[in-house]
């Protein structure tokens, strides 16, 4: 049932072993593409990266690159520094005893704005081939991480067998451990959809709406352009992310910025993040095949109007975590209930699991999202949902019935999910206001074949077991807007069908969070 999407045709690694060889960000259609609006100037594209003299396996190239700095000897490495402005087109290539250095912030191109006409803005554009490693440099005290401007792609396709990967200088050291986490800041994309949480007084989900990406001081994203495409990330590992720059204020591993339709995110995992896994402000970016392991925050967080579909979602909590609010998915709108454009969050098939007894539940739901949840298993030690009331005037936005007028669909909507916790929910008071039990009940009662207090549903950590082996599913491709087709229909509940369903496989790390069979690494290692 999977596997039409690990059949894709990919960037063919055997018949070329440098990206810009087998064309640019042109070969990659989406509906976000096409030129830019008048007034935004492209740079003169940079030189591609050339090789260098090609050593044995497991020992430092000689040299760097072309466009790249050479940042010394890593060890088994050597460090090519990338600029800290990518102008232009530049295509990273896959080099015997190369890895690509980050020093602290990296963009990709400068801001066009919402509009695509800020004055200055240029857009540029990122390869990177399959099997590349790109590594952030700690040691010189820096947040290090990657900003992908408005106008600007990052096209990073690996593929199963060769998955990119962004880790921290520690793993090439060979110094990390499975608790090794937030040594770096991530890869932060920034687009032109609409997003809810204007920073200045306009019209939300317009080109003029924008705001400041979080844990930045200037990235900015938002606009009017659902369509929009800041590239594509497909077999994908970032391990190791999440700084905290202040009290709430992080960066995460992936932090999806306002990005749109166009942007494919596919086949992506993020290990170890000491703050979320993935976190999406706002725009139109769907997601599938997520692996989401050892996340000291939330695993998949979703803010300020993001309207789109996530399918295949594995997210493993960190062990033993003390933190008081790290959920398998947060669903927010930033303390705004009838903001718009207004949060629509649909799930299918996925496997949570909550590893926290500090955490009040797995799930947690408020803002006044509308929100779908089918084919879903969930466990933990403590609730498995938390419904939270609104802060608006009508008190308990989040299961308010609907209302054409405030874009609102109504209660959360729960079909053929299965919770395998110590409770079902659990109560939080807001500004003294109670989404009781009682009324999450009748929210998750409502649905069709849920299953509020199973018991043995995984075995292994994440394989569905009892119950879980025999639910009925829910047809998601019955959600799909009309004239689409991204949700699929499958015959089971939960991520991954059995132990014959591989797609996790591969192009995954593992750690004591999850192990995913003997075709995956470890985390703490790397390819030679």
């Amino acid at each position: 049932m999977l596997s039409f999407t690990r059949r894709r045709t990919l960037l063919a690694t055997t018949a070329c072993l440098f990206l810009a060889s087998c064309g640019g960000a042109d070969d990659i259609a989406s509906p976000g593409e096409g030129s830019f609006p008048p007034g935004v100037g492209t740079p003169t594209p940079s030189p591609t990266t050339s090789p260098s003299p090609t050593p044995t396996s497991g020992v430092p190239a000689a040299s760097c690159p072309s466009n790249t700095i050479d940042a010394g000897v890593v060890g088994n490495y050597r460090g090519c520094r990338l600029p800290s402005r990518i102008e232009g087109t530049l295509s990273l290539a896959r080099l015997p005893g190369v890895a690509y250095e980050i020093n602290g912030r990296v963009d990709v191109g400068v801001d066009v704005g919402g509009a695509g006409t800020a004055v200055g803005g240029a857009s540029a554009t990122l390869s990177i081939a399959p099997g590349v490693i790109v590594y952030a440099n700690t040691t010189n005290g820096d947040n290090d991480y990657m900003v992908v401007n408005r106008g600007s792609r990052l096209n990073a396709e690996g593929s199963e067998t060769l998955p990119i990967i962004f880790t921290t200088q520690e793993n090439l050291l060979g110094t990390v451990t499975d608790e090794t986490q937030g040594r770096w800041g991530g890869i932060i994309m920034a687009g032109r959809a609409p997003i809810s949480n204007c920073n200045a007084t306009v019209t939300p989900g317009s080109a003029q709406c924008e705001n400041v990406v979080e844990g930045t001081t200037t990235a900015l994203y938002g606009g009017a352009t659902a369509t929009d495409s800041s590239g594509i990330i497909r077999y994908v590992q970032i391990r190791y992310s999440g700084t905290v720059i202040s009290p709430n204020n992080e960066l995460q591993g992936l932090t999806l910025a306002g990005t749109g339709s166009g942007t494919v995110v596919d086949h992506v995992q993020v290990h170890n993040s000491s703050d979320d896994g993935i976190e999406v402000f706002g725009g139109r970016t769907n997601l599938r095949y997520l692996v989401l392991t050892g996340a000291d925050d939330d695993g998949l967080d979703t803010d300020v109007g993001w309207q789109g579909f996530a399918q295949f979602v594995l997210a493993i909590q960190k062990p033993n975590n003390n933190q008081t609010d790290n959920y398998s998915t947060e669903i927010d709108s930033n303390g705004n209930e009838d903001a718009l454009p207004r949060q629509r969050y649909t799930l299918a098939n996925f496997t949570f699991v909550q590893t926290s007894t500090a955490t009040n539940a797995a799930i947690r739901l408020r803002g006044g999202a509308d929100a779908t949840f089918v084919n879903g298993i969930v466990t933990g030690p403590r609730a498995c949902l938390n419904i939270v009331a609104g802060v608006d005037a009508q008190g308990k936005s989040t299961i308010r019935p609907a209302n054409a007028g405030l874009e609102d669909n109504g209660p959360p909507v729960f079909s053929s999910v299965l919770f395998g916790c110590a409770q079902p929910y659990a109560e939080t008071a807001v500004n003294s206001i109670t989404v009781t039990e009682a009324e999450q009940r009748a929210v998750f009662t409502a649905g069709t074949n849920n299953l509020e207090s199973g018991t043995g549903l995984l075995t292994g950590t994440y394989l569905p077991a009892g119950a879980a082996t025999s639910a009925t599913a829910f047809n998601a491709a019955t959600l799909n807007p009309a004239g689409t087709s991204f949700l699929v229909r499958t015959s089971y509940v939960g991520a991954v069908n059995g132990s014959t369903d591989t797609w996790y496989q591969g192009w995954t790390c593992n750690s004591d969070r999850a192990n995913f069979g003997n075709r995956s690494s470890a985390c703490t290692s790397l390819p030679n």
